[in-house]
């Protein structure tokens, strides 16, 4: 290596764990129910467990992953990766058991680590049936594999160490592909930790940190959690959303920041609870994921007060490419602004291209395409799907969108057939493939229709075979089982037939629709 080269080497995410750690000293950290602990404590945990890790063979380059509710130690497993130089899938807690195995196989995780408060049974499953887990630690007592975190009170804390380069892999977090199946994001070290620095640049923190995270921390959550404690603050966990538990959290715990899905302030919205509930120390809450209703919004500013920000990315762009601040929210200056979803960030160039990449005028619609050092290092193991999202030296999001005169995007469309159901993503091939497994079931599909509360509901329409009879409740009942209940369909509908283009393939803008009507998104 040459003396430029390490004179511009950079940090890893290892480095900004240690150097949050030393920051934070015996401020609180982690909170969950009456579990609570200090930056210092978690470093010595950390350390122990690392160490109980080496000591069973874990090293630099292995692949890991852990199925957990959202505790402090199921973050330790992504913390220990990062500073060990491993590579962290991170899993989705409401997934399906199909889905957790493919993400373990398609991944070639050898270690596996289990929450046994909640996936015990899951654990177990996941250990029969993936072949190529060498290892499986519980992260506690109560399962058939060794409770990893009773084996490293066996070692005394040392100095943390961060053994990755910038350059190594660090995280993968699966997408979906067009053909329904996951696709795994590469992040290196360069690319997560630029996004924290992005995080900590460009969004509108309050000067006291105290987040509440109730979506998953292996989900959008989990990817604050670096920058939470790059400025010391308290990061408070629920293992699940409700609205009288977020009342409860925000009041009792003096909540100055959090992240929601729209769908989950809808519902913070219609709680009778909100009229009386102590929201005065929210500052900022982030919000995105999926698209939130203007009038909404306009609700939730007479509610909570000025202190919405709403951040847009994806997976391979992680965790904005725009973001509308708080002071970009104005009902009666711009309320158009309301529908945007912000401006570029600062060190990540964002245009909107046509499929030849050439940049559209403003005004007119074109993908959303960007690049920098927030970019993705392409898909594991998929270079097609890599050169088809990487081209023109840009990556192609898939969102096609408007910009105004003032550099504001609006999003109008998605290029694929994702739905984006209460911030979750939905591909609706994997459901159509369920359904089609039923013998009465001729052709499915299924798409998003609007929906008050979800932003987008799952709708399924079932062609039934001649003579053959089954309820929609039993077919819901059958996505829910094999893929979990963010997938299954809101409502399912019989038809004597789909439409279909003139090559023969069901034609979803037509299906559209007879759902979205005058608003009908425009898929090709």
């Amino acid at each position: 290596m040459s003396a430029i080269t390490e004179l511009n080497e950079g940090c890893t995410m290892g480095d900004l764990l240690i150097r949050a750690i030393h920051r934070g000293g015996d401020r609180p950290l982690f909170v969950l129910d009456d579990e609570r602990i200090t930056y210092r404590e978690f470093g010595h945990a950390l350390s122990r467990f690392i160490q109980a890790l080496k000591a069973r063979g874990l090293k630099g380059g292995d692949a890991v992953a852990a199925v957990s509710s959202n505790r402090p130690q199921a973050f330790m497993v992504s913390a220990a990766a990062f500073l060990m130089g491993m590579r962290v899938t991170w899993m989705h807690p409401l997934a399906s058991e199909d889905d957790h195995a493919y993400l373990l196989e398609d991944s070639g995780v050898q270690t596996l680590f289990v929450d046994p408060i909640a996936f015990a049974a899951r654990g177990a499953a996941l250990k029969a049936r993936v072949s190529g887990l060498q290892r499986v630690f519980g992260l506690g007592p109560d399962t058939d594999d060794e409770d990893i975190l009773a084996a490293s009170q066996a070692f005394t804390p040392q100095t943390l160490v961060s053994h990755a380069h910038p350059d190594d892999l660090c995280v993968l977090i699966y997408t979906g592909g067009t053909t329904g199946r996951p696709k795994g994001v590469m992040h290196t070290h360069r690319v997560q930790v630029t996004m924290v620095m992005t995080e900590l640049a460009e969004w509108d923190w309050p000067q006291e940190v105290r987040f509440l995270a109730m979506t998953p921390i292996t989900h959008a959550a989990g990817a604050m959690i670096v920058a939470v404690m790059m400025r010391s603050g308290l990061f408070v966990m629920s293992k699940s959303f409700d609205a009288q538990r977020f009342f409860d959290l925000v009041e009792q715990h003096r909540i100055t920041t959090t992240f929601l899905v729209p769908t989950m302030i809808y519902v913070l919205l219609d709680h009778p609870a909100i009229a009386t509930a102590d929201l005065s120390s929210l500052q900022t809450i982030i919000y995105g994921a999926s698209p939130m209703s203007p009038s909404r919004l306009v609700e939730g500013m007479k509610r909570f007060g000025p202190v919405f920000m709403q951040l847009y990315g994806q997976s391979e762009a992680p965790n904005c490419v725009t973001v509308l601040r708080r002071i970009d929210h104005d009902p009666e200056h711009h309320p158009e602004r309301l529908a945007s979803c912000g401006a570029p960030i600062g060190n990540l160039q964002v245009r909107l291209l046509d499929d030849d990449g050439n940049e559209v005028a403003d005004g007119e619609v074109g993908e959303i395409c960007c690049r920098g050092p927030l970019v993705m290092a392409g898909y594991w193991k998929k270079p097609e799907e890599t050169a088809k999202a990487l081209r023109h030296g840009w990556l192609y999001t898939g969102d096609l969108a408007r910009r105004d005169a003032d550099g504001f995007f609006y999003i109008v469309d998605r290029s694929k057939d994702m739905i984006i159901t209460g911030g979750f993503n939905v591909f609706p091939r994997e459901i159509e493939d369920v359904l089609t497994r039923h013998p009465a079931v001729a052709g499915a599909a299924v798409i998003g229709v609007p929906d008050d509360k979800w932003g987008e509901a799952v709708k399924a329409v079932v062609v039934l075979k001649a003579g053959a009879s089954v309820s929609a409740e039993a077919l819901i009942a059958m996505v829910r089982d094999a893929k979990g209940t963010v997938h299954a369909p809101k409502s399912l509908d019989f038809t004597d037939s789909l439409p279909v283009t003139g090559l023969g393939k069901p034609d979803k803008k037509a299906l559209r629709a007879t759902y979205w009507g005058a608003t009908t998104r425009a898929v090709n």
